[in-house]
């Protein structure tokens, strides 16, 4: 969302912050220079287990987000209507995307009620899927909001276990 409010007003916004940062493998019709560095750099070890990562989450591990992105309505029917298809589409991200965080049953639950007991409902946490990849009527989508805002600082939040990670020489 701070991304689009930096990309719409520019002069309004402080500064945007983001995770899951994503990145591509340079082209050498871009940029040369990174192009070179990564076809001739090696990886690190740690850069091998970013890269696996993050196609264990692309192959594996994304599905959650094409069905919000293209039917919201649906699995925010199925999970508005079941308490137990919430605790297992919750648990489910909560486990695969916390680094093996031991999660109590007090925790798990809490997490379920604020989604189950808010005033908007379990179903209001998809549609934002939705609204970022269809544009809108002011033609912002999902495309335009990952552009380079040259006039917002932009801060990025880095977790060594994120669900996507660049290595170094793909310009992070």
């Amino acid at each position: 969302m701070t991304r689009t409010i930096g990309l719409l007003y520019p002069e309004s916004c402080k500064a945007s912050h983001i995770n899951m940062v994503r990145a591509n493998p340079p082209t050498w019709s871009k940029n040369p220079l990174l192009a070179l560095a990564h076809a001739v750099t090696p990886y690190t070890e740690a850069e091998k287990q970013g890269l696996d990562r993050t196609n264990w989450f692309l192959n594996e591990g994304s599905g959650y987000r094409t069905l919000q992105a293209t039917k919201p309505q649906t699995i925010g029917y199925a999970l508005t209507d079941s308490p137990v298809a919430l605790l297992a589409w919750m648990y489910e991200k909560l486990h695969d995307w916390t680094d093996g965080y031991p999660w109590t049953d007090d925790e798990i639950l809490t997490w379920v009620s604020i989604y189950l007991f808010s005033t908007a409902g379990p179903a209001a946490s998809c549609r934002i899927y939705y609204e970022a990849t269809h544009a809108s009527a002011s033609g912002v989508s999902r495309d335009r909001t990952g552009e380079w805002i040259d006039r917002v600082p932009l801060g990025l939040a880095y977790a060594p276990r994120e669900l996507g990670i660049p290595p170094r020489i793909w310009g992070r």
